[in-house]
């Protein structure tokens, strides 16, 4: 009668610890598989991201069509001319004067003729009609004189006149050219820096959203793990509930219980057979372990974090994040069957993961 009251128990103990064991399990694989998709579509946009970097515009030089604004130059100085250049010498109104004279010494000296009068008078006549002729050359160099002079402040007023105008051509042309050139320069710049922001607030965009993906991948994983714990650790209470209560009813004999898993510096390793009573999924975090350690950060309470490979491949062929046994609290630390220290990170805020 004990034996079946014990085996009943035993039994009715077996059935609830695998069905919590499914449960767990089942929600195990819901969390996995939301940690799957979010992997992929981590991927996903990450592929979306590279072909964006890909398709980026060039670096552009806003000033390489910039070019010499010699040609541009037009000097319009050759439509002024020398209002005084032309000016001639007042001859007839001389010429008229000198013809006057000659026609009156050749009266007088008929008069004379006529009357008889002496040579002396005649020459006396003569040097009057010299006299007046020089007057006449006399107003035509002064007429000359005042030309040139009048030619030479014309002159001096065209050039004055020719070089402003030269001025300002090339002034007003050489503004507006550049004006021109730097609009250009300002807009190819404007349209390069729009572009630039773009794409820059699309991969932005692009990184939160991997970010996100890969969070809310490592979460899933993580709570994978919690309730595969739970499960494995409230189906062990389950059945050694039962057991104990089986061996109460057998007479106090209590069966020895085998647990699942062993603790080695690879973590918790299923060697099969009875039921782990260890919740807690522990890590190797002993430094005799590691290679090519760095130091990369602190927690938020001074832990150190480092990055690390294993020495043996066993334990992961990638670069991890953790920490070091010797340098966390004890209560987080335990002795592995053989013999290197494990870490529990649930008693840490840090993560152990790969990098």
């Amino acid at each position: 009668m004990a034996i079946g009251t014990a085996g009943a128990i035993i039994a009715g103990s077996v059935i609830t610890a695998g069905g919590a064991y499914a449960a767990s399990k089942s929600a195990s694989n819901a969390q996995s598989k939301q940690a799957r998709r979010a992997e992929d579509r981590a991927n996903a946009l990450s592929a979306e991201m590279d072909e964006l970097e890909l398709a980026r515009q060039e670096i552009i030089n806003p000033y390489d069509d910039v070019v010499s604004l010699e040609d541009m130059i037009i000097d319009n100085s050759g439509i002024l001319s020398n209002p005084f250049e032309n000016l001639g010498v007042a001859t007839q109104a001389a010429k008229f004067q000198a013809e006057e004279a000659d026609i009156a010494l050749a009266n007088t000296l008929d008069l004379l003729a006529a009357t008889g009068a002496s040579a002396g008078g005649a020459t006396a006549l003569a040097q009057a009609a010299l006299q007046s002729k020089r007057g006449v050359s006399q107003s035509l160099e002064l007429q000359e004189a005042q030309n040139d002079k009048l030619a030479a402040q014309g002159e001096q007023f065209l050039q004055q006149q020719q070089m402003s105008e030269a001025q300002r051509v090339q002034q007003a042309q050489m503004t507006e050219a550049q004006r021109i050139q730097q609009a250009d320069v300002l807009g190819r710049e404007f349209v390069y820096g729009e572009k630039e922001r773009r794409e820059t607030e699309q991969l932005n965009r692009l990184q939160a959203q991997i970010t996100g993906q890969q969070q809310v991948s490592t979460a899933a994983r993580q709570n994978a793990a919690n309730i595969m714990s739970s499960g494995i650790s409230g189906s062990t209470q389950i059945l050694g509930s039962g057991i104990q209560g089986a061996a109460m009813n057998f007479g106090g004999f209590t069966p020895q219980v085998t647990p699942v898993n062993t603790l080695t510096s690879q973590g918790i390793v299923p060697v099969g057979g009875g039921i782990t009573p260890t919740a807690p999924v522990y890590t190797g975090s002993d430094i005799r372990l590691k290679k090519n350690i760095k130091l990369i950060g602190r927690s938020n309470s001074g832990l150190k974090i480092y990055s690390f490979e294993y020495i043996d491949k066993k334990h992961g062929s990638h670069t991890y994040q953790g920490v070091m046994s010797n340098e966390v609290p004890k209560e987080a630390v335990i002795k592995g069957n053989d013999g290197y220290d494990l870490v529990d990170y649930s008693k840490l805020d840090v993560e152990f993961k790969r990098i």
